[in-house]
């Protein structure tokens, strides 16, 4: 038995709400992704450039 139209209007527009968050979410992901690559990027640089020194970075990590 199908449901109702009634219900079936109801479920479509919850399914369009809930389907807007997770887009919504994706968009929010992938700009947190494109600023950490940024990030990542310039931490490179910097750290090729002599800008910031990294040769005790794992000696830190690992004996804090």
């Amino acid at each position: 038995m199908h449901p109702l139209l009634d219900e079936q209007q109801k479920i479509a527009a919850f399914l369009d709400r809930e389907t807007a968050k997770i887009d919504a979410l994706i968009v929010e992901c992938e700009t947190a992704i494109g600023l950490l690559k940024e990030r990542r990027t310039a931490l490179i640089s910097a750290a090729v450039t002599g800008e910031i020194d990294v040769r005790d970075v794992e000696h830190a990590e690992r004996y804090g």
